[in-house]
């Protein structure tokens, strides 16, 4: 996927997983698991900024967002870079913004029934919604 090494593009996903590990798979997305996090990463996606700027704009107490900021760059999502007292964090690389941008995207097409699946001629299932959320904006019209 464009890590400028030669591993085998045309490994499954299962086989990526085995090849980098379930475990560290699994603990990026937990980091996405809570709404502070999702707001630090989306408030990061559209700059760097301090602990206290962090705050302050997601609504949080500056320790708290400090102990966030510590777990998220431990995992690799955020980066800091200390600028006399204070450090500025930024989000690691593109990734991470892609990350919280599916996460967004994939939630937005469950609650208006939409699916990116590829679809046949025939009109298959996967031309309809899924789900119960899918099914009550087929009976109520509205998500």
């Amino acid at each position: 996927m464009g890590h400028g090494t030669d591993t085998a593009s045309s490994a499954t996903t299962r086989e990526r997983l085995d090849a980098v590990g379930t475990a560290d798979v699994a603990a990026t997305l937990q980091a996405l698991a809570t709404p502070s996090r999702l707001y630090i990463l989306a408030r990061l996606q559209e700059g760097p900024c301090s602990v206290g700027e962090l705050a302050e704009a997601v609504g949080m107490e500056a320790s708290a967002c400090s102990h966030q900021l510590r777990l998220l760059r431990n995992l690799g999502l955020v980066t800091g870079e200390r600028h006399g007292r204070s450090i500025v964090y930024a989000l690691h690389d593109n990734h991470v913004a892609e990350l919280l941008d599916q996460a967004l995207y994939h939630v937005e097409h469950l609650r208006l029934g939409v699916s990116d699946a590829p679809t046949a001629a025939s009109g298959s299932v996967a031309d309809r919604p899924s789900g119960r959320r899918g099914d009550q904006v087929a009976r109520t019209g509205r998500s």
